[in-house]
C-alpha cells in the first residue's frame, strides 16, 4: 500500500485507510483530512455513526488528532438534555455541518447589531417605535433580506451563513430579529405558523406581528386571517402561541430535510431526519408521566 493519498479522496478511499497502522500512511491521510477541512471532519463523524465499531473507533482517533470535536454527538446530547435554548440550539445545529465554526462569530454579530439598536433607541418608547429601529438597523443598515431566488438552499436554515450573506428564509430571519431585540431588552416571540414563520410583540395593548422575510412588515391578526383564508387554512387562535426553543430548532432541522433531500445530499438529509426523530423521541419521554 502507498503511503500517499491522491486527491480528491473519495469517502470509500479513505475508509480503506483509516484502520492501516503504517505510520507513513497514517501521516498522509491526516494530511489529506486537514485539507478538507470541514468536509473531512465530516466524513470521520459519519462513521462514527456507522455499523463498522472497529471503523469507528479509528475515527474517533483521527478526529481527537484534528482537534476537532463530535458536533454531532454533542448535538445529539443537547436534543436530549430537554434544556432548550433557542440561540445555543441553532449554533449547535450549524456545527453539525460546519464544526469549524467559532460560537463566537454569531454571537459577536448579534452583540453588535444589538450595540447599533441601543445607540438609536429612545426610551421610553412604544414597542412599535423600537421595533422600527430594529427594522432600520437590521434591513437598511446591515441590508437582511428574504432570499427568493435561493430559497430551499440549506444554508438559509444556518444561523451564521444567514448573518455571513444576509439572506435567509423567514425562520433564520425571525430568530436573528428575537435575538437581537432580546440583546436590546424587547422580549419579543417566535410564531410558527404553517408555511410561514414571524414575530409577535405583545408588549403593547395590540399585539403586532413582524414579517422578517419582507423586511419588517408588521402585521395584524386581521392580516393573518387574510392570509390564511387566501390559503384555504382555517385560522385557528392558537396558530399565534409563541413556539417553545425546542420546537424551532427542530423545524429547523426539518426544513433541511427538506432542502437537502432538493440538493439531492442524502448523507445529510438523513443526518437531519435523524435529528428531528430525535427531537420526536425527547417529547414523548418528557410527556410520558413519571
Amino acid at each position: 500500500m502507498t503511503a500517499s493519498v491522491p486527491p480528491p479522496a473519495p469517502a470509500e478511499a479513505l475508509l480503506r485507510l483509516l484502520d492501516d497502522p503504517t505510520p507513513q500512511v497514517r501521516e498522509a491521510l491526516l494530511d489529506e483530512l486537514r485539507r478538507q477541512g470541514d468536509d473531512g471532519l465530516a466524513f470521520l463523524r459519519a462513521t462514527l455513526d456507522g455499523s463498522d465499531a472497529a471503523l469507528a473507533a479509528h475515527a474517533r482517533r483521527f478526529l481527537r488528532e484534528l482537534g476537532g470535536e463530535d458536533t454531532v454527538q454533542m448535538f445529539l446530547e443537547f436534543i436530549r438534555s430537554f434544556h432548550y435554548e433557542m440561540e445555543t440550539g441553532l449554533i449547535m445545529l450549524e456545527r453539525t455541518v460546519f464544526p469549524a465554526l467559532n460560537p463566537a462569530d454569531p454571537h459577536g454579530f448579534l452583540d453588535a447589531a444589538a450595540a447599533r439598536c441601543r445607540q438609536l433607541l429612545l426610551t421610553p418608547s412604544p414597542a412599535r417605535e423600537k421595533c422600527l429601529v430594529l427594522n432600520r438597523v437590521l434591513f437598511h443598515e446591515y441590508g437582511f433580506r428574504g432570499e427568493a431566488e435561493n430559497y430551499h438552499d440549506p444554508r438559509n436554515s444556518f444561523l451564521h451563513q444567514v448573518i455571513h450573506r444576509r439572506r435567509g428564509i423567514p425562520l433564520t430571519l425571525s430568530v436573528i430579529y428575537i435575538l437581537v431585540a432580546l440583546r436590546c431588552g424587547i422580549e419579543l416571540e417566535p410564531i410558527g405558523l404553517p408555511g410561514r414563520f414571524l414575530v409577535a410583540c405583545n408588549l403593547g395593548d395590540e399585539p403586532f406581528y413582524i414579517d422578517a422575510y419582507e423586511r419588517g412588515a408588521f402585521r395584524t391578526e386581521a392580516d393573518l386571517r387574510a392570509y390564511f383564508r387566501q390559503l384555504e387554512i382555517p385560522f385557528d387562535p392558537a396558530m399565534l402561541m409563541p413556539a417553545p426553543a425546542g420546537e424551532v430548532v427542530a423545524r429547523c432541522c426539518r426544513n433541511l430535510v427538506n432542502q437537502y433531500t432538493a440538493a439531492r445530499d442524502h448523507v445529510k438529509a438523513k443526518l437531519f431526519a435523524e435529528f428531528v426523530h430525535e427531537f420526536d423521541l425527547a417529547y414523548r419521554r418528557h410527556a410520558e408521566p413519571t
